[in-house]
Parts: C-alpha cells; structure tokens; sequence
C-alpha cells in the first residue's frame, strides 16, 4: 500500500477527505522544517497542532519555515 493509498483510507476511516496533493506537499513541508529545526518526533507533533488550529496548512507551513531559520 503506498503511502497515499494509507492517508486515503485513514482519512475515510475517520470520515474526512484525504488532503489533495497541493495540500499533502504543504503538510510535508511544514514535517520537513520542524524535523530540521528541531528533533525528527517534532514533525509529527507539529502537524496535529497545525491540524489544530483550523488555519491554512500553507500558511502554518510558511511559518513552520520561517522558525527553522531562526
């Protein structure tokens, strides 16, 4: 199975819509930066919080980038 054929049936599972492809590379990116910037357990931790929040996953993932730099 790969790995979007998994989020795809997670995301029926639990009765929500996998997130498009758009969506999946600003989830990756936000994973990216808070593994870089920090320990790699930060990745995930930092996507529950962002899936949190309600706010863009495009905009959290810039922010995301911008405290990997600092």
């Amino acid at each position: 199975m790969t790995a979007e054929q998994w989020v795809e049936r997670f995301a029926q599972e639990v009765g929500l819509e996998a997130p498009g492809p758009e969506d999946t590379a600003e989830i990756l990116k936000l994973a990216a930066a808070a593994a870089h910037a920090s320990e790699r357990t930060a990745a995930p931790v930092a996507c529950w919080v962002a899936g949190k929040t309600g706010r863009p996953i495009a905009e959290l993932a810039e922010l995301a980038e911008r405290l990997e730099s600092t």
